[in-house]
């Protein structure tokens, strides 16, 4: 019996169960009805789960094994550079620069000058982005860290373009997409202007993280299959990361994880705004745009095991190489991809 207050795998059927039945009322309203307008498939803002997020990211290994890999691969490649600019293209909360800059304010022999973190969001989001950056800036203050914060806010991303971001000559540029892309997959004229947009920026190092799944398929029955892995994978890792925090797990499951879901399930056509795809899909798609794939600094899968050890569930967290990509997963089942691209120049 499916419930949205029962075990995972009951919370999993609810959920997959609405979207069947959000599908099936939309193929009878346009076999039927011969309507043109269809149920709307919503695409949930997580504004409903603002404070459980943070919450998330805290008690899930696999954020913060990617956080903590993406991090030391940057300042590994930067590792002689005084001024650093990162583009984040999806910053959110922005917790991933944290630790980042509690490694970039350590002493060393190139210490970071200054850091300058540009978020990109639309205007819906700006006053969100500009919370974030204030915190970011406080964090800053409080390691003494030299630190500025700027916002790229455009309606659509085909108004992206280079003159919108502030670039100094003697500043390494450093672009961060984590989750955002994915948007664009099956929508070409947009991920080709954005990765456009990117070269322009000649950034020494590019980090991407997506999720390691095949959600991309025309055939119903393996996007459906393909979604019984990955988010059962997820509920079953939110159930336990997230014990005793019950209000933070429903909140997340019942919009980052449901609007997913019918994303995946009950969408179709240009409606399906997230397309996952796995690693090998992104590489060919890099290499059509020139980019080469370069180590990620595997020297902190080292720290990342340690990482492991703070939990109580942190064996069944997976941490496997791909060529120079990192995959991590929960039991087993690959649920992120982490990689790092170069244009040939650098």
């Amino acid at each position: 019996m499916s419930s949205a207050t029962g075990s995972p795998i009951q919370r999993l059927a609810f959920y997959l169960s609405e979207a069947l039945s959000l599908k099936i009322a939309n193929e009878d309203r346009e076999k039927k009805q011969h309507e043109k307008k269809k149920l709307v498939v919503r695409h949930l803002e997580p504004t409903k789960c603002v404070n459980s997020i943070p919450i998330y990211f805290k008690q899930f290994p696999v954020t913060q094994i990617t956080n903590l890999v993406g991090s030391h691969t940057i300042l590994h490649y930067l590792d002689k550079v005084r001024r650093i600019h990162i583009v984040d293209l999806e910053i959110r909360s922005g917790v991933q620069w944290v630790q980042f800059m509690q490694d970039a304010s350590a002493p060393s022999e190139h210490p970071i000058q200054h850091l300058k973190i540009t978020a990109v969001g639309t205007s819906s989001k700006k006053s969100i982005l500009e919370e974030t950056g204030r915190q970011l800036a406080s964090f800053a203050e409080s390691v003494s860290l030299k630190f500025t914060f700027g916002v790229v806010v455009v309606e659509d991303v085909l108004e992206l373009n280079q003159d919108l971001f502030e670039l100094d000559a003697d500043e390494a540029v450093v672009v961060y997409a984590a989750y955002s892309l994915v948007t664009m997959v099956g929508r070409a004229e947009r991920l080709n202007h954005v990765m456009e947009v990117i070269k322009s920026l000649r950034p020494c190092i590019m980090v991407v993280t997506e999720m390691e799944a095949n959600c991309n398929s025309p055939s119903f029955t393996e996007r459906f299959v393909e979604s019984l892995f990955m988010f059962g994978a997820l509920f079953d890792s939110l159930a336990e990361c997230l014990k005793g925090e019950e209000t933070s797990r429903m909140d997340i499951e019942s919009t980052l994880f449901r609007s997913s879901i019918n994303n995946v399930l009950a969408a179709e056509g240009d409606e399906m705004m997230l397309r996952h795809v796995p690693i090998h899909v992104w590489r060919a798609s890099f290499d059509g745009f020139g980019l080469l794939e370069t180590e990620l600094s595997f020297s902190s899968l080292e720290q990342a095991n340690l990482l492991l050890r703070d939990f109580s569930y942190g064996s069944s967290v997976t941490l496997c190489r791909n060529g120079g990509c990192l995959t991590v997963g929960w039991k087993g089942t690959p649920l992120t991809s982490l990689s790092a691209w170069k244009l040939p120049k650098h």
